[in-house]
């Protein structure tokens, strides 16, 4: 199977990480979306990333729907079984890619206006969203417990790319439970430092 992503995409490195973690082998193939390349929108008619295309059959996008599919290919290795942890498990995924949707909005209202039309009160709203996400997730740390989930591998691509884009932010500040996560994800996930978000 291939995986068209970028590296700084948190959504490709939240498939990547649980696609590594239960051992599904995936042919990561980098594309530029503003390039429009015919790969990419012969298959996703969106032109996003991530897109796994498969041998003869229809390729999956978008992030949830490729993970939901590893899931199975992986006979339920990526999320518990049962409630209330599989409800845990995909409202913690839920809200880190709402988050990562925020922070997406912040990067492309900077870099499709100039300066001087940048509308900062659309950016804050959005940072204000993410912001008491953050501080939630410090509130409410998730418990990396005998199993990882989806959700582990959504904030970890989430961190990853707070880190990327907006470290002037300096989200561990005031959030000690949550500044502590990366490490001991890494601890259960080695490859973290490998799959997370990159320039």
């Amino acid at each position: 199977m291939k995986l068209l992503y970028s590296p700084a995409s948190p959504y490709a490195a939240k498939v990547r990480m649980a696609a590594r973690h239960v051992g599904i082998e995936l042919d990561a193939v980098k594309v530029e979306t503003a390039a429009a390349p015919p790969e990419l929108l012969d298959s996703n008619p969106l032109g996003k990333i991530p897109t796994l295309l498969r041998k003869d059959e229809p390729p999956i996008y978008d992030s949830v729907a490729i993970m939901h599919y590893l899931d199975r290919l992986s006979g339920g290795k990526l999320y518990p079984r049962k409630d209330p942890k599989r409800a845990n498990a995909d409202v913690l995924e839920s809200l880190c890619d709402g988050m990562m949707d925020s922070l997406l909005a912040i990067m492309n209202e900077r870099r499709s206006r100039p300066e001087e039309l940048v509308h900062q009160p659309w950016i804050d709203k959005q940072w204000g969203k993410v912001s008491r996400g953050l501080d939630f997730l410090d509130a409410h740390l998730p418990k990396t417990g005998r199993k990882l989930n989806g959700g582990h591998f959504a904030l970890a691509a989430l961190l990853s790319y707070l880190d990327l884009r907006f470290a002037e932010k300096n989200w561990r500040e005031g959030r000690p439970e949550l500044a502590a996560w990366p490490a001991a994800f890494q601890q259960r996930f080695p490859d973290f430092d490998v799959l997370k978000t990159s320039a």
